[in-house]
């Protein structure tokens, strides 16, 4: 369905792994022209090609047995026309079910998961909060409320 199509930040990295093996021409940012055939693709798009012919600006072309290239570096891809890319292009990765959301929602949550600083508000881990019969919560002036409850 096409609201599937590369919804999340990364997608377009998992659509190029899906190209292995694919022959195309990558434009540097430099204006290299590189062309081969793609082996990997990482999610940041830094890909790995094999075969290699590379045109530097001005220059003749170089042939290469392997290249990696810095995802960062690539202008754009030139994919064959005989790729079926509606077929590529829907996004099969599974989902992450609520239980591994929840984990990853939950890291770091320990104490209150506040880094430095500690916890927000009175009292905290060490014998207090409450403030007993002292007029107890919030608010500014008289009660003398929180501290340790002696």
């Amino acid at each position: 369905s096409p609201a599937k199509l590369l919804t999340d930040p990364f997608a377009h990295g998992r659509f190029l792994m899906k190209c292995a093996n694919e022959t195309v021409t990558i434009e540097l940012k430099n204006g290299t022209i590189i062309h081969g055939t793609i082996t990997s693709v990482s999610p940041q798009m830094n890909t790995a090609l094999r075969t290699v012919k590379m045109t530097q600006r001005g220059r003749d072309p170089i042939s290469l047995d392997t290249i990696n290239l810095r995802g960062s570096t690539i202008r754009y891809y030139i994919l064959p026309d005989s790729l079926p890319l509606d077929t590529l292009l829907i996004d099969d990765a599974p989902k992450p079910k609520n239980k591994a959301r929840k984990e990853v929602a939950d890291r770091g949550a320990v104490r209150g998961g506040r880094g430095r600083g500690g916890p927000r508000g009175r009292g905290g881990f060490r014998g207090g909060g409450g403030g007993g019969d002292r007029g107890g919560g919030r608010g500014r002036g008289g009660g003398g409320g929180g501290g340790r409850g002696f």
